[in-house]
């Protein structure tokens, strides 16, 4: 019992990790890479790992992209169990 009480005190001063604090420690920002570092220093980027965003054609749509702070204001009634399964309940 003695050992875990000692290892909470010795866990607790460690603080926030960031990458800042600690040596050989790469906290990284979770970006990931898009290619690699040549031999004579220089980065050549692959185009299997960049990012592709697949957008539909959105030429006749009728969405906005955003709602109008000036739009009208409703009330929706909460939904039950009955509105999922009519039958069931």
């Amino acid at each position: 019992m003695q050992e875990v009480i000692r290892g909470l005190f010795r866990g607790a001063k460690r603080g926030v990790m960031t990458s800042k604090k600690g040596r050989n420690f790469y906290k990284g920002n979770r970006t990931g890479s898009m290619g690699s570092h040549t031999k004579h220093g220089n980065y050549v980027i692959d185009l299997n790992k960049v990012r592709t965003f697949v957008v539909p054609d959105l030429t006749n749509c009728e969405l906005k992209a955003y709602v109008s702070h000036r739009s009208d204001k409703f009330k929706v009634d909460p939904c039950t169990a009955q509105d999922f399964a009519p039958g069931k309940v």
